[in-house]
């Protein structure tokens, strides 16, 4: 791992100050971002998927890279001339309130695909084929698990593979299949579900303040 940034070092030192729990997995934590990093970095973007509370998870974290977290995200000078140009007047208003995005697609959130290929196909390959039509080689794929064997988890996780799109499993327990098939695994150390979900939160929530200041903090 390379050696961290002051400003990287300064999220993960927060964040392990209030869940000292997670220090064991620190270094997984750091790995998983540094693999978001390098995706947004090369112009990929992330995918992500969980079942019940972990769906929700993957909309909270798309919403969190989709628009300002804890920074404004202006758009450019350039941009903003662009829109002005455009339309004057909607032009002013979209440039004072568009904010720059990193491009994150929740799974989770297309009900007529998803109801669609569920009625007609495998339902259980119902995250595997949206990451099979959204996913290029480069993304990353955020597979959401708290016991690693989420059977439409692991399809999905299948596809990712064989398209070359990196996989961070964000799970719990012992990690289950999940853990072994990811390119980094972030075990979060319980085993009662919703505790493992009551430290993903903080967990992601870091990933989407280190996000932020790399690409939109001065």
């Amino acid at each position: 791992m390379k050696t961290l940034d002051t400003w990287l070092e300064k999220h993960i030192k927060l964040l392990i100050s209030r869940y000292p729990q997670l220090d064991c997995i620190k270094n997984d934590i750091i790995n998983a971002y540094l693999l978001l990093e390098e995706c947004y970095e090369n112009g990929g973007k992330l995918l992500i998927a969980g079942n019940g509370g972990s769906a929700a998870d993957a909309e909270h974290i798309a919403g969190e890279l989709m628009k300002s977290f804890k920074l404004r995200r202006k758009v450019t000078p350039e941009f903003a001339a662009k829109l002005q140009k455009t339309d004057p007047v909607r032009g002013n208003i979209l440039a004072e309130n568009l904010e720059c995005a990193l491009t994150a697609i929740p799974l989770t959130a297309h009900e007529a695909l998803s109801s669609a290929y569920i009625n007609d196909r495998e339902p259980l390959g119902v995250f595997a084929q949206q990451l099979f039509g959204f996913g290029r080689k480069g993304d990353v794929f955020l597979a959401l698990s708290t016991s690693g064997n989420s059977e439409n988890i692991m399809n999905a996780t299948v596809v990712a593979k064989a398209m070359g799109i990196k996989v961070i499993g964000l799970t719990g327990k012992d990690g289950g299949e999940l853990a072994k098939i990811s390119d980094v695994a972030v075990i979060a150390p319980e085993s009662e579900t919703y505790m493992i979900q009551e430290l993903h939160l903080p967990i992601y929530h870091c990933w989407c303040l280190m996000l932020e200041d790399k690409f939109f903090g001065k």
